[in-house]
């Protein structure tokens, strides 16, 4: 699969609306991998969107579908947080949603994903078993599962995919741990996690983690990979659906780190540091998606009052790097830039 790719570099799949069909085929007309992301929307929302993107392109192109994680969460701890969110929404003029836990339509996912025969199918928050693989694999799917230990990478392994994403710590957005454990937060980072993964399996992989220029991607490619996933360097492209306000805070001097929480969906995500962050990482419970449920209501009322410092601005530890071009430009710009790392005798 990653051979055939004229340039080694998948769009990561980002969900809540970034990952847009003009995104994805922009990615693939440019001779990388453009993805959809199946997260947060019904079966046939993924459907249209996997229509549309045909209209752009007949390029190869992957769509991403969240793994159903635990029904069982602390139901008192849950509690508390609500609580404690409904002043926050108070001021917001909002309400706190109710948690919930839901497959995220899994069952009828998995039937687009076979109807439509997706050049690539990739899951995250877990490994389908080996019959669902199987599945996909002779409807023509190349099947990719990321994962962010060796543990993981060898339950990937066994039930068959084809190639793994392997995530590192310094990614933005939701760890794609396959437990949702408070025990477990500590990530690797990924390098050593590429090294370790590679001594471990034998499959090709895709590494993700802060990766944002031609330079990066050279390095990942030296260390193993067979392929590079950004998912930040993308944030800024036109055709992205990111927020604006998410977009201009990748630029803007106040934000200047990023941290990992729990705060907006009860699962580990990384992000821009901001007040909401600080005032409530410490006492969101580990329950997704019964958080980003209770706090979907309050994000999008901060997003609406213009309020960045209460909106969750996912992004990878290299977010000052990200570039407002056009995303053909921007592959076209990272593959000079990873040529000219080639050519660099000390590289």
């Amino acid at each position: 699969m990653f051979s055939t790719l004229p340039i080694p570099i998948i769009q990561a799949p980002m969900a809540g609306g970034v990952s847009t069909p003009e995104l994805a085929a922009a990615v693939s007309n440019a001779g990388g991998l453009g993805f959809l992301a199946g997260g947060y929307k019904t079966a046939e929302a993924m459907r249209t969107e996997i229509h549309k993107l045909r209209t752009f392109t007949d390029r190869p192109f992957g769509v991403n579908v969240f793994v159903p994680g635990d029904k069982v969460v602390d139901g008192e701890a849950l509690g508390r947080y609500r609580a404690v969110l409904a002043a926050e929404a108070e001021r917001l003029g909002a309400t706190v949603g109710e948690p919930k836990w839901e497959d995220d339509d899994w069952e009828a996912k998995l039937d687009v994903l076979l109807q439509e025969q997706v050049p690539v199918a990739s899951f995250t928050f877990g490994c389908p078993d080996k019959a669902v693989i199987a599945a996909l694999q002779k409807a023509g799917s190349f099947v990719i599962v990321t994962v962010t230990s060796v543990e993981e990478a060898h339950i990937a392994s066994e039930a068959g995919a084809d190639a793994l994403c392997v995530q590192g710590a310094e990614a933005g957005g939701h760890r794609a741990s396959f437990r949702n454990d408070p025990k477990q937060d500590e990530a690797i980072a990924l390098f050593p996690l590429l090294a370790d993964v590679r001594a471990s399996v034998r499959l090709p992989l895709v590494a993700a983690g802060g990766i944002m220029d031609g330079r990066g991607i050279a390095a990942a490619l030296k260390a193993g990979a067979s392929a590079v996933q950004l998912g930040t360097a993308f944030l800024r492209c036109p055709e992205s659906g990111a927020h604006p306000l998410h977009k201009q805070a990748l630029a803007d001097p106040r934000f200047t780190e990023t941290a990992m929480t729990r705060a907006f969906t009860g699962r580990p995500a990384r992000g821009l540091a901001n007040r909401f962050m600080a005032e409530y990482r410490d006492l969101a419970p580990a329950a997704y998606p019964h958080v980003h449920h209770m706090t979907k209501p309050l994000r999008a009322a901060a997003a609406k009052a213009g309020d960045p410092e209460r909106m969750s601005l996912w992004a990878g530890e290299g977010y000052r790097l990200a570039r407002e071009l056009p995303a053909v430009e921007l592959v076209e710009e990272l593959k000079r830039e990873l040529e000219e790392a080639w050519q660099d005798r000390a590289f």
